[in-house]
């Protein structure tokens, strides 16, 4: 039986950010491995760390905007290409800064353009009814490559932290090579192939034109209540997960005085809870709208709701518990229940403005990529304070102000969006 384009489409997309997940846990683990052996301090470590979204904020609404007008087809193929390239060439020596301030923006720039040309593509093809398990099953690639990421460890144990870069290069590669041949442009709906979403008449190409060069509304966009309650959210969303995804492996190894080689797969089950609960978000979300249990905008808000208020209670606990079980239950149950919420504010770009998902996301992603920027460089002065006042790591004290600080955005962030978003259609 014939695969229909779109679900050919939604897994491409779920293994492109698989893939992306995996680099971007992998030179964390490699460059902390790396840096560690040459004696840098935490403050260094998490200015390098922070470098990648200074390059992937700079990008967003740029994404945005070359996908409206290209075709995220082709930006997903040329983004890939471009940080695959500079992944394969790049010598990893913590002592080598500005190549590695330089390399890192540059694979933060290439990053940048993907999920918004993701969420354009998927805009295109993905009918109303299917969106949450689409988003939801794009997005937890991401969880899905988190985890995976940490089996790098094993690599970087037997062939050192240089051999992730190449096996992240050649990752890449191989998914250039899927998506060249197999994922397919909205214009070959013209000649009957597939489907599209969005109105199309017997003028295709025409119609294509005028939605191509038609002005992008970006004082409505940028002014709008729901639009920037999906902003706030995404800003807390990522706080919390860059501050786990960079820092938790420090808070086993120094917080802990745990070996990550020696916590075997468990260092793996948050981001597989991750993988877990966005797709059961997704369905969730689908069925009470199909079933119209509740309306697009009440599914989004209560998914929204519990997943972030749960998370910040997991989140604010996690320096209580001082065994790897208890650590890593609280950190998996946060990571989880966060992965739940994207079923309301991710899915919302394209309930509010499908034409413009791809401009939307832009916007938010940026947010998001300033939580990166923040969150991983704050967290880790924050540590080399509280290492100068407790001359060490391993007290709940140094930890406390780093998981409260996610903790406290995620219920102010849910409360912004119980009272400002909507499921509804805003931008014709």
């Amino acid at each position: 039986m014939k695969l229909p384009v779109r679900y050919l489409i939604v897994i491409l997309t779920f293994i492109c950010t698989s893939v992306c997940y995996i680099e971007r846990v992998g030179f964390s683990i490699a460059y902390t491995v790396a840096a560690d052996g040459a004696g840098v301090n935490q403050s260094s470590k998490g200015t390098i760390l922070s470098t990648f979204y200074y390059g992937y904020a700079c990008s967003q609404v740029p994404g945005g905007w070359a996908a409206q007008r290209i075709g995220g087809r082709r930006v997903l193929l040329l983004s890939f290409l471009l940080w695959s390239l500079t992944c394969a060439l790049l010598p990893l020596d913590p002592n080598r800064v500005i190549l590695l301030v330089v390399a890192r923006l540059l694979v933060g720039v290439a990053q940048g353009f993907i999920f918004p040309s993701i969420h354009t593509v998927l805009a295109q093809w993905v009918p109303p009814h299917e969106r949450s398990r689409s988003v939801s099953l794009t997005t937890y690639g991401m969880y899905l490559g988190a985890a995976l990421g940490m089996l790098l460890l094993t690599l970087v144990k037997f062939r050192g932290p240089q051999s992730v870069f190449l096996a992240e290069a050649a990752l890449g590669a191989s998914w250039s090579l899927l998506w060249f041949k197999y994922a397919i442009d909205p214009k070959s709906i013209a000649s009957g192939v597939g489907e599209l979403v969005l109105p199309i008449n017997k003028k295709m190409d025409s119609h294509n034109k005028k939605i191509l060069s038609a002005k992008i509304p970006w004082v409505k966009i940028l002014t709008s209540f729901p639009v920037w309650a999906i902003v706030v959210n995404n800003f807390t969303f990522h706080y919390a997960l860059y501050v786990l995804m960079n820092w938790l492996p420090t808070y086993f190894e120094l917080g802990l005085k745990l070996s990550l080689q020696d916590m075997g797969s468990s260092k793996m089950l948050p981001y597989l809870n991750m993988f877990l609960f966005s797709n059961i978000g997704g369905v969730v979300a689908d069925y009470l709208i199909t079933r119209r249990i509740l309306s697009v905008t009440k599914t989004r808000k209560f998914l929204n709701t519990v997943g972030f208020l749960v998370a910040s209670l997991a989140l604010v606990v996690i320096p209580s518990f001082r065994t790897s079980g208890g650590a890593v239950f609280c950190s998996s149950v946060a990571l989880g229940f966060l992965a739940l919420g994207r079923a309301g504010f991710a899915v919302n770009h394209m309930d509010v403005a499908p034409r413009y998902a791809g401009i939307v996301m832009g916007v938010s992603n940026t947010a998001g990529t300033l939580a990166g920027i923040v969150g991983v460089d704050l967290t880790g002065k924050l540590l080399e304070a509280a290492k100068a006042a407790n001359s060490d790591l391993s007290s709940p004290e140094s930890w406390r102000t780093v998981f409260f600080i996610p903790g406290f955005l995620c219920i102010f962030s849910s409360f912004v969006f119980l009272l400002f978003s909507t499921g509804e259609r805003i931008f014709d």
